[in-house]
């Protein structure tokens, strides 16, 4: 179920209200273009800032919008144990097909403190878990033996990795199995990822090209890395200019260049400069996406 290319999608913003209409129109364009799930309220749907309230209700409309077509992994991570648990509690009770949990941040837990908040947030709820180890934003780096002593718990499937570090995934199938999913976090490499035993990408890019980023990933798991490098050579500009500020207000500007969405973000996000635009624009065109 979980294979290929899941847009780690924004959430669009109308005068600082949830955008639900184009909330919905986005999930069935994303099914349109090939891809194969959807991880609402991650990073990219501008978590830190969204209320319990308008997180939840993110979660419910692309669970609904999606009806079964394709699976979402609902984003349900926190730095607050109990508040895991809630948003853990909620994507089971709306039919969410599993959750998203990030190591937690900030607070800097050791490794016995991630393995009790997973067991925790794993017992409180009977939806399967994707870790989700990102040392770049959240600080505490998941080692792949932690991750190991968690795959034991019978719904811990997988993990989105953006350690952006290759060897990770051989490790990780050392110490988690084989048929644990690896899904990587990082649009650079998640080409390269696949070849080390990956089976999809949660990617922030996709939100722009799903159609080029499916195809990459169907590539790749097809074992014809020969395509899936021509299609990366007409992404790599894009996703290096996606990234250049924070890659959710470059995903939602480059959204917004296509007609999709507004580029409104969140204090304390704000728009991208001008030489930002400039690079994403660039960027679409070299992807064929606008003239």
């Amino acid at each position: 179920m979980f294979r290929g290319s899941f847009p780690a999608l924004v959430t669009p913003f109308k005068n600082g209200e949830l955008d639900i209409d184009t909330l919905k129109k986005l999930v069935e364009w994303h099914i349109g273009e090939g891809s194969k799930g959807l991880v609402p309220v991650g990073t990219t749907g501008e978590s830190p800032t969204l209320t319990h309230e308008e997180h939840e209700t993110v979660v419910e409309e692309v669970v609904r919008a999606a009806a079964g077509r394709i699976p979402v992994i609902a984003g349900a991570g926190s730095n607050n144990t109990l508040e895991s648990i809630r948003f853990a509690q909620h994507a089971e009770r709306v039919r969410a097909d599993a959750i998203l949990v990030v190591t937690p941040y900030y607070n800097k837990p050791t490794q016995r403190g991630l393995i009790a908040h997973f067991t925790a947030i794993h017992d409180s709820c009977n939806v399967p878990i994707v870790i989700y180890n990102i040392p770049p934003r959240s600080v505490i780096d998941m080692t792949p033996d932690t991750m190991g002593e968690l795959a034991k718990l019978p719904r811990i499937i997988g993990v989105k990795d953006a350690t952006a570090d290759l060897a990770r995934v051989s490790m990780q199938r050392m110490t988690c199995g084989k048929d644990f999913i690896q899904m990587s976090g990082e649009d650079a490499t998640a080409h390269g990822f696949n070849a080390q035993g990956g089976v999809g990408v949660i990617s922030v890019t996709a939100n722009v090209a799903p159609a080029l980023i499916s195809q990459v990933q169907e590539a790749t798991l097809s074992g014809d890395y020969a395509t899936a490098l021509e299609l990366q050579d007409k992404l790599m500009p894009l996703h290096k200019a996606i990234f250049t500020e924070p890659g959710l207000v470059g995903a939602k500007y480059a959204m917004s260049r296509l007609g999709l969405c507004s580029e409104e973000v969140r204090s304390p996000l704000t728009g991208l400069s001008d030489s930002t635009r400039t690079l994403v624009d660039d960027g679409l065109r070299h992807a064929g996406l606008m003239n």
